[in-house]
């Protein structure tokens, strides 16, 4: 009995080497569609996790004001009488705060007690500051003002959800 190979005969006994154009095809969409979903999500959570940074400075900068003002009786309208240095007396220029620099002081307003005359109840003294979004940062467009005051109050703007001192 002898065996008669075809041409289909033998194709069909060897491996095939490779991917076919098929396969990679499919592949490539694959990874398309999972970086469309992951990219954009991870550019959020950065965003997200530089406003840190104004955060943290615009809290050290309060803590600063109340230690001047423990001392001095007074806010400071000064960034450099809180230990920023070279920071010019206020309405200042806007300075750079955190070591990554996305945000910006933008403003430090410290309005002293004024009490009316013969009156010991007066207006108390009080302060403002706020961090301005700078840099790649300005792309986080729900927070791009942040907001403390002496009161403790923490705002941020626009913060459509109320959540950018929280996350």
């Amino acid at each position: 009995m002898k065996l008669r190979f075809t041409a289909g005969n033998r194709r069909s006994g060897t491996k095939a080497r490779g991917f076919s154009l098929l396969e990679l095809v499919v592949t490539v969409s694959i990874v398309a569609i999972l970086a469309a979903i992951a990219i954009p999500s991870y550019q959020t959570y950065t965003l997200r996790s530089h406003r840190t940074d104004a955060k943290s400075a615009l809290l050290d900068m309060a803590s600063l004001e109340e230690r001047f003002f423990s001392t001095n009786n007074s806010y400071s309208q000064t960034p450099s009488d809180l230990g920023y240095a070279g920071a010019v007396p206020c309405p200042c220029a806007p300075f750079p705060v955190g070591l990554s620099g996305y945000y910006q002081i933008i403003n430090l307003q410290a309005f002293a007690a004024t009490p009316p005359a013969g009156v010991t109840n007066g207006t108390p003294a009080t302060y403002t500051i706020t961090a301005s979004a700078i840099g790649i940062q300005v792309n986080d467009t729900s927070c791009l003002t942040f907001t403390v005051n002496s009161l403790g109050q923490q705002t941020a703007t626009p913060d459509p959800n109320g959540d950018c001192w929280q996350k």
